[in-house]
């Protein structure tokens, strides 16, 4: 991952004193997660610029005593997360804190600065950038090089303005991991102590304090209050609400889909009946608001969620505690960590697979290694599919400028496109399918839901 400052400022050298790094010497620190480098790729007196590098040690990450990640293939040694700003206070502390023995009124005076982050991930797109570093003076711009921006998730952002170096770093510092809407480390209440700091001067009066200020501090509740108290005007309860998931988006908020989860949810559980199955899986069980509900019918009897995500899991632990289940049922409750586009022979052989709203947030191009791994390896007797209908947003009054109903959605299926994927699955796999929707019909979009109940072939 990469941060480069630039300034036109005469003499362009003179940010080595603000960044207490020599233009002339590269500089490497060492951290848990790995090195980060500075360094200068140019150095002129019309024109400097200093580069962040950072080096993340993949295997340290996974292995390590630092370890924060599960699994070795992910973006995280290459996007410009909260690793990066762990980096940033790390290196360029002084400079966040505008201090300079050398230059101290430099360091208070407006400079022209160019700040390029690579490949920031952000599910809210060209749209959110903009409406983060946009009210605080910057002249945005965004690109996804040749990549489609409608399923891809990163960015490269260019940011230009005129303002001291120690502001722009401290709201890139801030503005990173909002985007992300994740860290890599556990959010305790020293983070509302770090925002409150940080976002002093500029986050009160922002136009996205709310979004920002629960996104920072990982959507808990009780830091959020905390933060609101100390900034003075009140978070709105939606937007603080510590239970927030794909689920309460704003497309699905209109009175008439207003228990649209509730529906999917009564939907897989009767399906699942019907089908006879007692040993069910719910892949990308997320929360655990569905294995709740499973939990509570005697008939399966063994339940097991599945998700790759070790914070969902916690939260879905937190959920159904499965260590407060009766002594009979506790045996027949787990929760594992498992992949949707891996082998995992853990998840072989179970009557039926349920994945409520999960196969839209698999990129596109890993659909075929989701399919095996399913269909090919698992190869549950059933498997009961929900995924939204993306002709249904068209009645949507406030919908995302991608036309999908979710900020991490890489893909929705039209009813013609679903039912030729589903007809494909079936015939390369064995399986019958009986498609259908859930939802209130419109007349020329049909249901917010597609559903499909495939029937694995004796």
């Amino acid at each position: 991952m990469l941060l480069t400052i630039t300034t036109t400022h005469r003499p362009a050298t003179d940010v080595g004193y603000l960044l207490h790094k020599n233009p002339a010497r590269p500089q490497t620190f060492e951290l848990a997660f790995g090195k980060a480098h500075v360094f200068y790729p140019e150095a002129r007196e019309d024109r400097c610029t200093a580069a962040l590098l950072l080096d993340v040690d993949a295997v340290g990450a996974v292995r390590g005593k630092g370890r924060f990640l599960s699994d070795y293939v992910n973006d995280r040694p290459y996007a410009s997360t909260s690793l990066l700003s762990v980096a940033m206070a790390r290196t360029l502390r002084e400079a966040m804190a505008g201090r300079s023995k050398e230059r101290p009124e430099l360091a208070k005076t407006p400079l022209a600065l160019e700040a390029r982050i690579a490949a920031a991930p952000c599910g809210g797109g060209d749209d959110l950038i903009e409406r983060l570093f946009g009210p605080l003076g910057y002249e945005v711009e965004t690109s996804c090089g040749d990549l489609d921006p409608d399923f891809c998730r990163h960015r490269d952002v260019r940011l230009t303005a005129t303002t001291t170096l120690a502001r722009l770093l401290t709201q890139i510092y801030v503005l990173l991991p909002v985007l992300d809407d994740h860290k890599h480390y556990y959010v305790g209440e020293a983070e509302t102590k770090k925002l409150l700091e940080r976002g002093a001067g500029w986050l009160e009066d922002h136009p996205e304090r709310n979004l920002i200020v629960k996104r920072y501090l990982g959507h808990r509740k009780s830091l959020t209050d905390d933060a609101d108290a100390r900034l003075g005007t009140a978070l709105t309860e939606a937007e603080t609400d510590e239970t927030v998931d794909e689920e309460t988006i704003d497309a699905e908020k209109t009175p008439s889909l207003a228990n649209l989860h509730e529906q999917r949810h009564a939907w897989v559980v009767e399906k699942l009946r019907e089908i006879g199955a007692h040993r069910v899986v719910d892949l990308g069980c997320g929360e655990g608001r569905l294995l709740e509900k499973l939990i509570g019918e005697t008939s399966f009897t063994e339940v097991v969620g599945a998700e790759s995500s070790p914070y969902a899991l916690m939260r879905a632990r937190r959920r159904i505690r499965p260590d407060r289940l009766p002594a009979a049922r506790r045996g027949q409750v787990k929760l594992i960590q498992s992949s949707l586009i891996c082998r995992d022979r853990r998840l072989n052989g179970y009557d039926a697979a349920a994945l409520v709203e999960v196969v839209e947030h698999v990129e596109p191009a890993r659909l075929p290694m989701f399919e095996k791994a399913l269909f090919g390896h698992a190869r549950p007797g059933a498997v009961v599919l929900t995924t939204p209908n993306r002709e249904y947003n068209r009645t949507f009054d406030n919908p995302r400028p991608n036309g999908l109903r979710h900020r991490d959605h890489r893909f929705e299926w039209t009813r013609n496109e679903f039912r030729a994927w589903t007809a494909a699955v079936t015939g390369r796999y064995g399986y019958t399918v009986t498609p259908g929707g859930i939802g209130p019909a419109h007349d020329t979009h049909g249901r917010p839901t597609l559903t499909a109940v495939f029937s694995r072939r004796t």
